[in-house]
């Protein structure tokens, strides 16, 4: 068997989320899965890099696969093209790589990039994937409780309870808005890894201290109480992408 790594976008409009769940259906991981098995007529499993939630959308998601077949890659243009004609449109798949027979797409990612979308103003061709908040927010106090996040290691309180995540210790690396058009503005984290619906939870709690409702040591605070109620609601998933994933170059066959 070869051990491949699969690049893949979609839309999570329409998605329970990437992974198979029980009672579940309709996710990406179910749809690509059907797919792959019927195109290379064999049964085809996928491990993802992470879990994205229902809605949550990926712009560079990874998944691995193994296959009979040891010369996939060679195949990769005509192949993709093939894959893409049978994928529904909110689904994308844009690359193939053989890697070492233990890479694993969610143990061996070395950094995850999010990225989540807020917009000043509503705008048709823009809220799909943007969250319009109305009245004022202030994003230099944004930012600097989001610099706060570079000086912790255990993110408790912006974790999803009941998950079966040994540890709940990330190593954030950036986290900083900046303003990609007039009327939005996005936020970009970066670490290591990360905590089922830890994004979307710091987002939330953000604008929160955008609004003025905590300060930054309140914002140190909620950190520091490693409990999800000290934090803010969770923002909407349609906003958040998954936008990069990196490995070491070693695993790569």
């Amino acid at each position: 068997m070869t051990r491949y790594f699969l690049t893949l976008s979609y839309d999570g409009s329409d998605f329970n989320g990437w992974q198979i769940q029980e009672n579940t259906p309709n996710t990406v991981q179910q749809v690509l899965q059907e797919k792959l098995s019927m195109l290379f007529r064999e049964n085809v499993s996928l491990t993802g890099c992470g879990r994205t939630d229902t809605g949550v959308n990926a712009r560079n998601f990874v998944a691995h696969f193994d296959s009979r077949s040891p010369a996939l890659e060679k195949e990769k243009v005509q192949l993709l093209y093939r894959i893409n004609t049978v994928l529904p449109s909110s689904v994308a798949v844009h690359d193939l790589r053989t890697v070492k027979d233990n890479a694993h797409a969610r143990f061996d990612a070395i950094q995850r990039v999010y990225h989540y979308h807020i917009s000043r103003r509503k705008d048709p061709f823009r809220d799909r994937y943007t969250w319009f908040v109305y009245g004022d927010l202030d994003f230099d106090m944004m930012n600097l409780a989001a610099s706060k996040l570079l000086q912790h290691s255990d993110f408790t309180s912006f974790s999803k309870h009941h998950t079966q995540t040994k540890s709940n210790i990330c190593k954030v690396s950036r986290a900083e808005w900046t303003r990609s058009s007039p009327h939005e503005f996005r936020f970009t984290i970066v670490a290591d890894r990360f905590l089922r619906g830890m994004v979307r939870s710091v987002v939330g709690t953000l604008v929160l201290a955008g609004r003025g409702k905590i300060t930054l040591s309140e914002f140190d605070e909620i950190i520091n109480a490693r409990d999800r109620s000290a934090a803010g609601a969770n923002a909407p998933p349609h906003a958040l992408f998954l936008s990069g994933v990196r490995y070491p170059e070693n695993i790569y066959g």
